[in-house]
């Protein structure tokens, strides 16, 4: 990433509480870093000791009853857990249908379990085992968080490093904001950024600095008591590490993690995936059958939240070490003193509807909660539209942990599998239909957008203004420039660095245009409006928590 200077520009202000069509629609990269409320839980803080005699004043506190423990399991619990996977994964790929999945659990330091299912390719058939490689997408936020930790305990960094301190050239719309931001802020998405802010950007063909460089364009929420999920963001923390490492992201992922503990097929490099000969494609779900993505999702822009590579023979390695607080094979590859701010809770991520309902909490880069039996649990999940579902699970007072990785559009199958894994080790039983919840999570999450999809276009339409009149570009302060032009009669909607992203507008009514669009936020079949009105271009789908979707004609 190139830390050059980009130009100032003024600052947009403070995001007004406006609500759009396009708002509120949550995108399977945000059911990935949400997936975790299921499960997460406040404990009971309430004690049953009694006072001690000459107490001093306020010595209570010194008395943390959080820590007391957990009804104990029995010795074989991960065992008799462990047994039943086989039979578990079979029933989900039964009843989902996806192409491949591998599976591994670690326990005492050791791999417990580790498998392969499915095939990583419905077109070639090749098996998957378990050195298949997987697109990790946001499971790379807590490996990514391992990075920086290391970074932080080699003295290179620190958790309340402020960004500008890496990349003197970021800011975001607020002066105090951009001064002030740190790594922890971004790690834990409490810069007040917009939900995912930036993504859309990315899938118009913006480099990873292009994008950085336009969130100085975007409102903001409070700083540091809002949460929002923010691939962007996290990666902005993470880029200002590596700056100040002197070294880019992959290379000091390589350097810091990847390398010392071993782990040869794992990689934030794009090019590093596509030349693994063992390696497992992407699949979405088309008319209830499977089928090779033809969108391959390529995630180097944001690579610190979602452009790892791995499979579960890498991830059972990198789940010990987590485990052993930052040990592998007798070396202390991360400092436990900077691996734990990443699994505390740095913010809520979702609130309770009521007193008794669990509060879901954010570290750096780890969803942090408590179950249902009082036990302190870590976890994220991935999501590519285009064809992965992952998620780790770690369950320290048991001293276990699972990865699932599948090479599917996610509907719930690698988030369910942990989770009843989970269950079997803590109760011996599957406790909630963990199947059920998260299917009916994604499918809310993974259906069209715009407010036409489904919708028959006019009867008898009223006729545009003359096409010539529409020509030009229009200026959006995040998203454009946006070109129009005219070829055989029909418009042409240009967005993207060169105009590289071209959509052919189709006449719905009036001066209302549409366009289709297909890609990592927007699901097959989503439709978007194109308003014409005045000097102002209107784009449906870009009126969301960023922009208010207003192109504005130059002269």
């Amino acid at each position: 990433m190139s830390t050059s200077a980009p130009a100032r520009r003024e600052p947009v202000p403070t995001r007004t509480m406006r609500r759009s069509p396009n708002r509120g629609r949550l995108s399977l990269a945000t059911c990935a870093a949400l997936t975790a409320v299921v499960l997460v839980a406040a404990c009971d803080s309430g004690s049953s000791q009694g006072p001690v005699a000459s107490e001093p004043s306020g010595a209570s506190a010194l008395v943390n009853p959080n820590e007391v423990d957990a009804t104990p399991l029995p010795s074989d619990a991960v065992d008799k857990a462990v047994a039943q996977l086989d039979g578990l994964v079979a029933s989900l790929m039964g009843s989902t249908g996806i192409p491949g999945m591998a599976v591994a659990v670690v326990s005492g330091g050791e791999t417990k379990y580790a498998k392969g299912f499915g095939v990583r390719d419905v077109t070639t058939g090749e098996k998957v085992d378990t050195a298949t490689v997987f697109q990790l997408a946001s499971v790379s936020k807590p490996v990514g968080a391992t990075v920086v930790a290391a970074a932080v305990g080699d003295d290179i960094t620190s958790w309340d490093m402020p960004v500008i301190e890496g990349l003197p050239w970021f800011a975001l719309s607020e002066p105090y904001v951009t001064r002030t931001v740190t790594v922890g802020d971004m790690y834990s998405h409490r810069s007040g950024l917009p939900d995912h802010a930036g993504d859309k950007l990315e899938d118009m063909g913006y480099s990873q600095t292009e994008v950085l460089q336009r969130m100085r364009f975007m409102p903001l929420d409070p700083f540091r008591i809002s949460y929002a999920y923010t691939n962007f963001g996290l990666t902005a923390g993470a880029e200002a590490v590596a700056a100040k490492a002197g070294k880019d992201w992959p290379t000091l992922s390589r350097d810091l993690i990847y390398g010392p503990l071993g782990m040869a097929s794992t990689s934030s490099r794009h090019a590093d995936f596509v030349a693994r000969p063992d390696r497992a494609v992407g699949h979405i779900r088309v008319d209830d059958e499977w089928v090779r993505s033809d969108i391959p999702r390529q995630p180097d822009p944001q690579a610190p939240a979602g452009g790892v590579s791995s499979n579960v023979d890498d991830m059972a390695t990198w789940l010990k070490m987590v485990l052993a607080q930052g040990r592998h094979d007798g070396n202390q590859v991360v400092e436990p003193e900077a691996l734990l701010p990443a699994m505390t809770p740095q913010v809520i991520s979702n609130p309770p509807a009521n007193p008794d309902a669990r509060t879901g909490s954010y570290g750096f880069g780890f969803n942090v909660g408590v179950t249902s039996d009082a036990r302190t649990q870590f976890s994220h999940a991935g999501a590519f539209a285009s064809g992965a579902g992952t998620m780790i699970s770690i369950l320290p007072s048991a001293d276990t942990a699972i990865v699932v990785l599948t090479n599917a559009a996610p509907v719930g199958a690698a988030d369910a599998l942990a989770m009843e894994y989970m269950d079997l080790v803590q109760f011996g039983e599957i406790r909630s239909d963990w199947r059920e919840l998260y299917a009916r999570a994604y499918a809310a999450m993974s259906k069209p957008s715009g407010e036409l999809v489904g919708k028959r276009p006019p009867a008898n339409p009223a006729p545009p203004q003359p096409l010539p009149t529409l020509v030009g570009t229009y200026a959006n302060a995040v998203y454009g420039p946006a070109t129009i032009v005219e070829r055989d009669g029909k418009l042409i909607l240009e967005m993207g660095p060169g105009g590289v992203r071209k959509h052919e507008l189709t006449h719905w009514d009036g001066n209302t245009f549409t366009f289709d669009l297909h890609d990592e936020n927007a699901e097959l079949g989503s439709i978007s409006k194109v308003t014409f009105d005045g000097p102002r271009m209107i784009i449906e789908y870009y009126d969301d928590e960023v922009s208010d979707g207003v192109f504005v004609r130059r002269p």
